[in-house]
């Protein structure tokens, strides 16, 4: 249980104010510096690293839904997948990766055009899926807005 509750919590991050907020930035960051290595050549790593966090929030979110509750504030792994997802397919710019960051926390917080909705899927998989959900509509956005504008 205690090894679900660190990946939950992302390293800890969800036990602070605004984990949410914290963990996409951190996500954020983490992209920044692994596209700094040359880690983003390949078009498939950014997805397969968002479908294998999904899957590891759906079960670790199940796990400490126990002692934790329904979607606690404490899970902030679904905030680095739907970050991640925000950005994928798309160029990974200092600019992108501040607006794609923007655009998720708007969704994720408002929660609109069905993504509250999300949230009443059972265990792991309502504590992910909103998030997917608003990383999906960030992306919708920022890809109209890289083609508009050429970001």
């Amino acid at each position: 249980m205690k090894f679900s509750k660190i990946i939950a919590s992302w390293g800890g991050i969800g036990y602070i104010k605004g984990g949410g907020t914290v963990a996409a930035a951190v996500t954020c960051l983490i992209i920044y510096l692994l596209r700094q290595q040359g880690s983003f050549e390949h078009l498939w790593v950014l997805p397969v690293a968002a479908v294998i966090i999904t899957l590891i929030g759906i079960y670790t979110g199940d796990v400490v839904e126990a002692d934790w509750g329904k979607d606690s504030s404490r899970v902030v792994i679904d905030e680095v997948a739907g970050q991640m997802i925000s950005l994928l397919l798309l160029p990974l710019t200092n600019t992108n990766l501040v607006i794609g960051l923007l655009l998720f926390r708007f969704f994720d917080i408002l929660k609109p055009l069905g993504v509250r909705k999300m949230e009443a899927l059972k265990g792991g998989t309502g504590v992910m899926m909103d998030d997917v959900l608003a990383g999906v509509y960030a992306n919708i956005v920022l890809q109209i807005l890289v083609r508009v504008f050429n970001l």
